[in-house]
């Protein structure tokens, strides 16, 4: 079975249709394997704000989400997570440390989103998701992520401070053009895996994102992961930040690579059945 959870709350949104990329994602995931989303969260308009205003005023539907992820975690099922902006995992990937302890986490991103409050030139939240699930600051939605057990996947842009952060915590860094299916594997091991994906992780074009960054991973490269992942071992699936094109021809478009990319995961869900 399938579990869709879908955020709709401003997670530190900075882009206007970032809401609407995940409702349009959850919509055609809905239409495509005969699902039921549970939608989390009031939308709320974007803002060019700092970590200590966003935080709080994601608060209600981070807790919300942290709630539906581990609700769905302890079913046994296939969690699906389709999300505004990679903030959401401040709450999600610790409910993944709670209830799988032995689980590796995928993190597919352009960027290393492992600065903390102390680090930051930004003030962004999103920058600070996985520090925050390993505990490196304390978000009030909880830690417990190992960071031996992160893998940052395609990422190529993290700053300087960050990346001393990165190596002192043990997190494993795939670049680009050595995440093949059998470089990911290998990193995995006999795992359990939780796969979290920020659209910014493709190189731009693909998918429209925010804080797009060259040389990145192609949709070939995304969909040949999720084939390689024994469907036993895959317990969930954080995709988000669709920055949709008003256009909706544009964002059918970036909705249908979106679907192509992962379908093998949700493909070997209904051959179970």
């Amino acid at each position: 079975m399938i579990d869709l959870i879908v955020s709709q709350g401003r997670v530190a949104d900075r882009a206007a249709w970032m809401i609407e990329g995940a409702a349009r994602t959850a919509r055609a995931l809905e239409e495509r394997y005969r699902l039921k989303g549970r939608y989390i969260g009031t939308p709320a308009p974007p803002a060019r704000d700092d970590w200590r205003v966003s935080l709080p005023q994601a608060r209600e539907t981070l807790l919300g989400l942290g709630e539906a992820v581990t609700r769905s975690l302890r079913g046994g099922h296939l969690t699906t997570v389709v999300a505004n902006t990679c903030s959401v995992g401040l709450a999600t990937l610790p409910a993944v440390a709670r209830e799988h302890p032995d689980a590796v986490v995928l993190y597919v991103d352009g960027h290393g989103d492992f600065n903390t409050p102390d680090t930051t030139d930004t003030g962004y939240l999103g920058g600070m998701v996985l520090s925050g699930a390993c505990g490196l600051w304390d978000s009030g939605h909880g830690a417990g992520l190992r960071p031996e057990q992160a893998v940052l996947v395609g990422s190529r842009d993290i700053d300087a401070r960050e990346r001393d952060l990165i190596h002192a915590a043990g997190v494993r860094v795939i670049p680009p053009k050595e995440a093949t299916a059998d470089a990911v594997l290998a990193a995995v091991g006999d795992a359990p895996v939780w796969v979290h994906i920020d659209w910014d992780v493709l190189d731009p074009g693909s998918v429209p994102a925010d804080y797009t960054v060259p040389d990145g991973m192609l949709p070939a490269q995304i969909r040949d992961i999720f084939e390689a992942i024994p469907a036993d071992r895959l317990i969930g699936v954080e995709i988000g930040e669709l920055n949709a094109p008003a256009d909706s021809d544009r964002a059918d478009a970036a909705v249908g690579v979106i679907l192509d990319m992962v379908a093998p995961a949700f493909e070997s869900v209904r051959a179970r059945r």
